[in-house]
């Protein structure tokens, strides 16, 4: 399916059950506990595979059913972070949170998600993507009373992130992808050391590896900071030049219902693109046209064996029937332009 025209994907979570977490809530508690929490995360998982499935989607993930947030699930399970002694910060120049803090050397005494992987390879015989968070985005959600350099931190995650990447790699995943929003954000670090913090992240793997930028899930903190940046969204201009020259593979996008001027896709030409052609910050569902719209206009900047058509962002926040929906009409408007193209 990997060698198929347009596959599709999510770019990340998918909504949880409500047995399982409250709805439309990031980092909600689990409603369970002990053995049936662990049971109930192989179920949810079950689950957002099979609408996944039911949804037609060609690469499958996880969607996140067993984490609570895209970072802080994979920090806590790292040694040198203290999420008692927390500290306020203000994450990404948007909004203030209460993090934890890096109060000694940073490691990963064992594997934090490669049995869930293991787990998800055992579902199904889809290629399979999992999401890791990226090293900038790790050290933009803590407070660093150790190192004192955003840089060291960012590398020592990296070093972590490979660790934690080749298990997955070897468990069966086809595509790991870091999750790097923060790239959208501090343009000079991520020229001078982001990206290659990131290659260091990818270093030595065997499978694919993708790198997902968009403008944040669609909280209030994230919709209000979209209305800051006026008529033309050109922030993916800033870091485009370096990721083209990247051993990155895929490059994962905010495209539709966005304010991304879609020229800018020319500056990675030749990379893989996972084009963002699903709104996540509405309940409206898309029509499978508006999809296919998204895709056209991305075909004019990115060969055509080379676009992925994905949501914008992860769908967490969002009522499970939505999320469902939108996975229908991203491959209805997918099928739409696959089919316009075979007749050419």
């Amino acid at each position: 399916m990997m060698n198929r025209l347009l596959p599709t994907s999510t770019a990340g979570s998918l909504p949880k059950p409500s047995w399982l977490a409250e709805p439309e809530t990031l980092w909600s508690p689990w409603k369970l506990q002990g053995q049936e929490l662990t049971d109930g995360k192989q179920d949810a998982l079950r689950l957002a595979l099979h609408e996944q499935q039911q949804a037609g989607l060609d690469i499958v993930s996880d969607g996140e059913q067993s984490r609570q947030h895209f970072v802080t699930t994979f920090i806590e399970h790292l040694d040198g972070v203290d999420f008692a002694k927390r500290e306020i910060m203000r994450i990404r120049n948007r909004y203030e949170a209460s993090v934890p803090s890096v109060v000694g050397a940073v490691s990963r005494q064992k594997p934090v998600f490669v049995e869930d992987a293991r787990f998800l390879r055992q579902q199904t015989k889809q290629p399979i993507k999992w999401a890791l968070p990226g090293p900038m985005t790790m050290i933009d959600t803590l407070y660093d009373g150790h190192y004192k350099s955003r840089e060291q931190l960012a590398f020592e995650f990296a070093k972590i992130l490979n660790q934690e990447a080749k298990e997955l790699a070897a468990a069966g995943v086809d595509i790991i992808q870091f999750d790097e929003p923060a790239f959208n954000v501090f343009f000079d670090e991520v020229n001078d050391w982001g990206i290659a913090a990131l290659e260091q992240a990818i270093a030595g793997l065997d499978c694919e590896t993708a790198v997902h930028i968009c403008y944040g899930y669609g909280i209030k903190a994230n919709t209000d900071w979209k209305q800051t940046l006026g008529s033309e969204w050109r922030q993916y201009e800033a870091v485009f030049p370096k990721l083209r020259e990247s051993s990155i593979d895929i490059i994962s996008l905010e495209c539709h219902n966005s304010r991304v001027p879609m020229d800018l896709l020319a500056l990675i030409r030749g990379k893989k693109v996972m084009v963002g052609a699903i709104d996540v910050a509405n309940h409206s569902i898309e029509t499978p046209e508006e999809v296919a719209a998204t895709l056209r206009q991305a075909l004019q900047f990115v060969d055509a064996d080379k676009l992925y058509p994905c949501t914008n962002c992860g769908m967490a926040p969002l009522p499970r029937q939505i999320a469902r929906g939108k996975l229908q009409v991203l491959t209805a408007g997918a099928a739409l332009v696959r089919s316009e193209l075979a007749s050419c």
